[in-house]
């Protein structure tokens, strides 16, 4: 059903015209959550390319489409049938959205491990020290900042903002250096920080649930693509173009 479902859509894309795009209606939100069941966690409602079609965006990244009336929803992606190939859509604009949030947050609330000489490429990293995959990427920093990628970890406390990890990570956020305490909860060693510090731990958790993250680690490209979970740093550095037989 889902496949036939996005071959019909990739159909609609041959007939997109230029300059279709239209604000949607206003109650369009009163009118999806008007029937019985329960409501849905609508975060915005945008236009699509496909004319009298509405891109509507939920809490934790899901994406449907409907239409001006609520009446009929497409749960899947939307391609355009371009040239080229089949284009994404749905992905390219999911891409757009968590760039443009992840690029918002200042360097003074990452942890960042920069290589010793240029950086070639970034890689930003929602992480968790009790996630044994977490552990197996942060293991192979080294390796990634010798190829010239600096790697700039966000938190993502799997459990919740009031959890175990998350204390764990405000400990990280408030330690002197950063880095150092992430490799030492990283390696399971105490954490010495000031008690009385106001750690981002929250805010960049709910940034992640915006972002789309469900799990870690959750490595997050320059142009936004999400990659959930572990990839070998030479992986990593072939999808970022990055030589990964040279050092930084």
């Amino acid at each position: 059903m889902r496949s036939r479902l996005l071959s019909a859509l990739a159909l609609v894309g041959v007939a997109l015209a230029p300059n279709a795009l239209a604000e949607p209606p206003a109650d369009l939100a009163d009118k999806l959550n008007a029937h019985g069941g329960q409501p849905l966690p609508i975060e915005a409602i945008d236009d699509s390319p496909v004319p009298g079609l509405y891109e509507v965006r939920l809490r934790g990244g899901n994406t449907l489409y409907s239409d001006a009336d609520g009446q009929y929803l497409i749960v899947g992606d939307l391609y355009e049938n371009a040239d080229d190939g089949m284009v994404n859509l749905t992905e390219q604009a999911a891409n757009q959205r968590r760039k443009a949030l992840v690029d918002a947050v200042p360097e003074d609330q990452r942890v960042i491990y920069k290589p010793a000489g240029e950086v070639k490429a970034k890689l930003t990293v929602f992480t968790d020290p009790t996630c044994p995959y977490c552990h197996k990427l942060h293991a192979e920093l080294s390796q990634l900042n010798d190829m010239g990628i600096e790697v700039d970890y966000l938190a993502f406390p799997r459990m919740g903002p009031s959890s175990d990890a998350a204390r764990q990570l405000a400990q990280v956020w408030c330690a002197d250096n950063r880095s150092e305490a992430m490799s030492a909860a990283f390696r399971g060693d105490e954490v010495e920080a000031p008690k009385n510090c106001d750690a981002p731990i929250a805010s960049q958790y709910r940034l992640g649930v915006e972002s789309g993250i469900q799990g870690t680690p959750a490595i997050i490209f320059p142009d936004g693509k999400m990659v959930p979970g572990y990839l070998p740093a030479k992986r990593l550095a072939a999808m970022l173009d990055v030589n990964a037989d040279s050092d930084g």
